[in-house]
């Protein structure tokens, strides 16, 4: 009888249970980057993030996601685990004078009555969740024809490029990290939000050069679940420095061009 074909999703999240992004929240709301401008212009084209909705942020973290849509004139509520990421997310609202509400909840059992919100969204984080569980809980609290966001800005590592040779160093450093030569497209969660009864689905991705210094994308691993969401300090550390010297040496241009790709699913709740 053939072996049953490995679940990757399952192993990440089973890794996702020791991670603790609240441990890094001041790299995480520093050095993480937002969403791109043209993600957010896609989904208005397809009735997310209009002026007036009322949006629901699952695994806000420091509010990211929820953040452009509040700056498109969104009521969002970002709802998160971490107090320490949503300390770190108030104070980033602050400095951009935006307000964003915070409750601390699971996104499988959220506190909010059915028919809540005309969106909910999760960025960058619906791999750590029971996704069964948060479909259905995305579902209960949206009103009918509502939206559920899933969304992703992943850097991408090609051959002989920098983010290729971070990944090797992050599993030298941590061997159980579960996330490396990821390709940027999920095409499990469609099926999530079919099961969960969404109508509706479509996704789409592109791919961009994102600019950090050298510093900002030291900062950016360090806010990482391989890194700094699961290490020691004293581990973290020895990581950076030998992250700053593989920079310094194999890739001097300061700024540079990291390749990422986003990608987002839009379903609605029939």
């Amino acid at each position: 009888m053939p072996d049953k074909p490995r679940d990757l999703m399952a192993d990440v999240a089973r890794y996702g249970q020791q991670v603790d992004f609240g441990k890094t929240a001041a790299d995480y709301g520093r050095f993480r980057a937002g969403y791109p401008d043209e993600l957010y212009g896609r989904l208005r084209g397809l009735g997310a993030g209009m002026p007036g909705q009322r949006i629901l942020d699952i695994g806000t973290g420091t509010g990211f996601l929820g953040r452009g849509f509040t700056r498109a004139g969104c009521a969002v509520t970002g709802a998160d685990l971490s107090m320490p990421l949503m300390h770190e997310a108030r104070r980033l609202d602050q400095e951009g004078g935006l307000a964003m509400g915070y409750v601390r909840a699971r996104a499988e059992a959220m506190p909010f009555a059915p028919r809540s919100f005309d969106g909910v969204c999760a960025g960058q984080c619906w791999h750590w969740f029971d996704r069964a569980r948060a479909a259905a809980e995305a579902f209960r609290v949206l009103q009918p024809g509502g939206f559920l966001v899933l969304a992703h800005f992943d850097w991408i590592a090609l051959p002989g490029n920098v983010v290729e040779a971070t990944e090797q160093l992050i599993r030298r450093h941590n061997p159980d990290w579960k996330l490396s030569n990821a390709p940027g497209i999920y095409p499990q969660w469609p099926r999530d939000a079919a099961i969960a009864g969404f109508t509706a689905i479509e996704t789409f991705s592109f791919d961009v050069s994102a600019v950090y210094s050298h510093e900002a994308w030291r900062g950016r691993i360090r806010a990482s679940a391989g890194v700094g969401g699961t290490l020691s300090p004293a581990q973290v550390a020895a990581f950076d420095g030998e992250l700053a010297a593989v920079l310094g040496e194999r890739f001097p241009a300061d700024p540079m061009g990291v390749h990422h790709r986003a990608f987002a699913m839009i379903a609605r709740a029939a």
